[in-house]
């Protein structure tokens, strides 16, 4: 394969600095540089460029002129480029990282129906893991959380939820007692801190902007919590959730793919001041 032959001037060009630009664009394409096909056998201000293959870290430069001071400074704006390149991609990736948490924030709102296909394991998991890493008084992780995605359990519930609110039953779109969601977490409280009811609404929220993050939407519900606790029948249920000796069943959420796209409701900002 040729080289690439350079003489006369030492000092780099116009035209030379735009065969440097426009290498140095297709190193950053990510392409195999066919910018040079351009300059075969072409002279541009005495220097004769000639196809080689070309690389530059981490393509791993390798270019032969016969002119010292032009590879010297050619060489030296190609790593210049490459070292501003990397700075502004990190401070993007640094920006778009805020930004992300900032707009699934801002964008979460409640979802009332959900297909019904039910959340994968795997990433009901990650749900989960991120929602017991809220912050919590003293590390005292004061808080069970059950997850339920099996339909015997769902529909057996929605049953008895129906025989005390037939009325509740008789929409078209009704489909469980849990706004239609076809897994649901359950999070329970340990009744002798002062402080659990704040760590498990911490954890929830964890769990809401995680999924949101994933395209899951969610609804945290006490209404049907309510009926669990409060009614003969239900009983069975709630035993069968298994919370340890001195938790109670505190509220419950549930997830699932959106199947609707309601707006977000406005929020009253006068309530928020800093004090001087």
């Amino acid at each position: 394969m040729s080289d690439f032959e350079g003489k006369d001037s030492s000092v780099v060009s116009k035209n030379q600095v735009i065969f440097v630009r426009e290498i140095t664009e297709s190193i950053f394409a990510g392409k195999r540089f066919p910018c040079l096909q351009a300059y075969e056998e072409r002279k541009v201000d005495g220097m004769v460029i000639r196809q080689k293959e070309f690389h530059f870290n981490p393509f791993y430069i390798m270019i032969r002129f016969n002119n010292p001071a032009s590879v010297a400074i050619i060489v030296a704006l190609l790593l210049a480029l490459v070292f501003l390149c990397s700075c502004a991609e990190k401070k993007s990736s640094q920006d778009s990282s805020v930004n992300q948490v900032i707009e699934t924030i801002m964008s979460r709102h409640s979802i009332r129906q959900y297909k019904p296909q039910a959340v994968g394991r795997d990433t009901m998991q990650m749900i989960l893991q991120c929602g017991i890493h809220a912050p919590n008084a003293m590390n005292r992780q004061s808080w069970e959380v059950r997850a339920v995605d099996n339909p015997a359990f769902i529909e057996g519930l929605t049953e008895v939820y129906k025989k005390e609110n037939p009325e509740m039953a008789k929409a078209n779109d009704f489909r469980n007692m849990f706004r239609n969601a076809p897994t649901v977490v359950f999070v329970a409280k340990d009744t002798s801190s002062v402080m659990s009811e704040i760590d498990c609404g911490l954890l929830g929220e964890n769990m809401m902007l995680a999924a949101w993050s994933m395209g899951i939407g969610s609804c945290c519900m006490g209404g049907p919590v309510r009926f669990i606790k409060t009614h003969p029948e239900a009983q069975p249920y709630l035993n069968k959730l298994g919370f340890g000796k001195g938790y109670e069943l505190l509220y419950c959420i549930g997830f699932g793919y959106p199947d609707e796209s309601p707006e977000a409701k406005p929020r009253d900002s006068s309530k928020v001041k800093f004090v001087e």
